[in-house]
C-alpha cells in the first residue's frame, strides 16, 4: 500500500520535534511586558491634565486622542460625546479627591483631627505634582465654563455639599463630646451652621489658593479652622 500523501514526512517530524525552546529570558521579558491600559481609562486621564491645564472649552476632542495615544474612534466607542466625557470627569475628580479625604479620615484620632482632614484633603489635593501648575479646584473650574442648568454644574454643587455633609457630621461628634450648651438639643443646628461658615471658609481659601498657585491660603484657612473649633 502507497503511503498517504498527506501524512508528515520523516524529515518534516524530526525538525518539528528538534525545534529549539525559547530561551528562557525571552519568555520572562514577554511575561512582564505590560498590559496596554484600557483606551476608556487613557482618555479620562488625557482629559483630566487637559481640561484642567487649559479649560473644559479650550480643549478639543482631537487634542484629548492625540493625548491619549488613541484613535477618535476609540473616544466614542467609550463616551456618547463630549458632554458625556465631561461628565466622567468631573466624577472621575469627586472620587479622586474623597480617596484623599478617606486617607486623611482614617488617620485621625480625634474629633477636631476628622473636622480638620477635611481641610487636609483639598491641601493634598492642591500639592499634586500638576503638570501646568496648581489652578485652584477643578470642579469649580470646570462649573464656571458650563452653562447654567448644564448637569455638569449641578454635579460639582452636589460635591461641595457632600464636603459640607462631611463638615457638619464631623463636627456634630465634635460637640457631642464637649460639655455644657455644646451637647444641648440644638448641636446637630449649631453643627449644620458651624459646618457652612468652615465650608465658605475652605472654598474662599481654594479660590485664593489657586490664583496663587500654591497652598498658602488652604493652610492659612486650616489654622483659622483650628482656632474656631478651640473656642467651641
Amino acid at each position: 500500500m502507497s503511503a498517504d500523501a498527506s501524512a508528515p514526512s520523516a524529515a518534516a517530524l524530526t525538525t518539528a520535534s528538534s525545534a529549539a525552546p525559547l530561551p528562557a529570558a525571552a519568555l520572562a521579558s514577554a511575561a512582564t511586558l505590560p498590559a496596554r491600559r484600557p483606551a476608556r481609562q487613557l482618555l479620562l486621564e488625557a482629559a483630566a491634565r487637559l481640561f484642567y491645564a487649559q479649560g473644559v472649552g479650550a480643549t478639543g476632542i482631537d487634542t484629548i486622542t492625540t493625548e491619549a495615544g488613541v484613535a477618535k474612534k476609540s473616544l466614542y466607542n467609550n463616551f456618547a460625546s463630549k458632554a458625556d466625557l465631561v461628565a466622567a470627569y468631573l466624577e472621575a475628580r469627586h472620587e479622586e479627591w474623597l480617596d484623599l479625604y478617606r486617607a486623611r479620615v482614617a488617620i485621625a484620632a480625634t474629633t477636631a483631627e476628622r473636622v480638620l482632614a477635611v481641610f487636609d484633603a483639598y491641601l493634598d489635593h492642591a500639592n499634586f505634582a500638576y503638570e501646568h501648575g496648581f489652578r485652584g479646584c477643578g470642579l469649580l473650574n470646570a462649573a464656571a465654563e458650563l452653562p447654567v442648568g448644564h448637569p455638569g454644574r449641578l454635579a460639582v454643587r452636589q460635591h461641595k455639599e457632600e464636603v459640607e455633609h462631611l463638615l457638619a457630621t464631623h463636627l456634630a461628634a465634635h460637640l457631642a463630646g464637649r460639655p455644657g450648651p455644646a451637647a444641648s438639643p440644638d448641636a446637630s443646628e449649631r453643627s449644620s451652621g458651624f459646618a457652612q461658615h468652615l465650608s465658605f471658609l475652605l472654598e474662599g481659601a481654594m479660590a485664593r489658593a489657586g490664583l496663587e498657585g500654591d497652598d498658602a491660603s488652604l493652610r492659612d484657612a486650616k489654622r483659622i479652622a483650628q482656632q474656631m473649633l478651640a473656642g467651641l
